[in-house]
């Protein structure tokens, strides 16, 4: 049995097991990707555990939190590692590599497998996550595809990977539309760093030397930020816009969107945010729709009025190569419309375009 020093971030593929040994309300925040949660506190011991420490000093919170941990390590020898062979190799972390997860791994080895703990635990894979979105973007070589809401941009990126392009999907990572009614119907949103996680796992698995096609963001995708790092990236990339016509990007609407009628009440309430923009009567108006079910005219002047407008703003402003993009003509954009599309898209001459330029 091995009994090297902590482990760096970067060996971590190496062991057969990430345990995350944090609370589960840590753990749901972020963890690392594949980790399995085991803690050794849960939430309410973690909390009680904090309070003696405050008010009783470390001595009591070690001998109330000893107990805790003994008793949350049986259970999970017992139970989650009792099928685990003799040559089990698990890498062990907690919030800084700490008492957490040493008191684990020296319970571990104490059984005989070649348990290892991270060194400076989960704090030292967020560093890890914030340098490698730092590293890597500057180096994609992103094909940015664009297009007023409606025009199946996100349909696109998953035709595209089905053709076995490299896709960046960073509505999927932050589990929103990126638009004021793109809420995900029943899913809530990752936290911030789960989001750059996420993020940073998928800039790992990519292929530098190939290009990667992205959808236009703004700097928020509902209440997620995207890192300044890949939005400067993006916006220096070069674009193709999908040019369909109001009636083609109303039909699909009325598919890609048909669950906001599912419930007309909350339809309505989310419009009430636009009121500041389009003033009282419009958003009546609106919101009456949405009532009715009527989501054909409601989505005709939300294009019309909101979407359209705000797209023909932010896009010559955000994304400098935007006078030089690529368009491609969508007169429809049912499925098979979309797949030819996915084969228009990776022929044209980006290389004509010229490299990211800089702000």
């Amino acid at each position: 049995m091995s009994h090297r020093g902590p482990v760096p971030v970067e060996a971590r593929h190496a062991f057969d097991t990430l345990i995350d040994a944090r609370s589960p309300a840590e753990f749901a925040i972020d963890h690392l990707p594949g980790a399995i949660n085991c803690p050794v506190l849960d939430d309410e011991e973690r909390r009680i555990v904090g309070t003696l420490y405050k008010q009783q000093g470390a001595f009591e919170a070690r001998r109330v939190g000893g107990a805790f941990v003994a008793a949350n390590l049986a259970r999970h020898l017992q139970e989650r590692f009792a099928d685990r062979p003799a040559h089990w190799k698990p890498l062990v972390y907690c919030w800084r590599g700490g008492m957490r997860s040493s008191s684990m791994v020296t319970w571990l080895r104490l059984v005989g497998w070649d348990a290892q703990q991270l060194a400076g635990g989960y704090k030292s894979w967020r560093r890890h996550v914030m340098a490698q979105i730092a590293r890597l973007s500057p180096q994609l070589q992103l094909r940015v595809v664009c297009g007023p809401t409606g025009s199946a941009k996100t349909r696109l990126l998953e035709a595209l990977a089905a053709r076995g392009a490299q896709v960046l999907d960073l509505e999927a990572l932050a589990r929103h539309r990126g638009s004021v009614l793109g809420a995900w119907p029943g899913v809530e949103q990752p936290s911030q760093t789960a989001f750059e996680t996420g993020l940073a796992h998928a800039l790992e698995a990519l292929d530098l030397s190939l290009p990667v096609y992205v959808e236009a963001e703004s700097s928020r995708i509902g209440r997620i930020s995207v890192p300044p790092a890949l939005l400067q990236r993006l916006r220096a990339s070069p674009c193709v816009e999908i040019a369909a016509s109001p009636a083609a990007r109303l039909a699909f609407l009325l598919r890609d969107y048909a669950n906001l009628g599912d419930d007309p009440e909350r339809l309505a309430q989310q419009l009430h945010v636009l009121r500041t923009l389009h003033g009282r009567e419009v958003i009546e108006r609106w919101q009456a729709w949405a009532r009715a079910g009527a989501l054909a005219p409601l989505f005709g002047e939300l294009m019309a009025l909101h979407y359209d407008p705000l797209y023909a703003r932010s896009q010559s402003t955000h994304l400098f190569q935007w006078p030089g993009r690529h368009t491609l003509p969508a007169p429809a954009l049912a499925p098979d419309d979309i797949a030819r599309l996915a084969a228009q898209v990776p022929a044209l001459p980006w290389a004509a375009l010229g490299a990211e330029k800089s702000e």
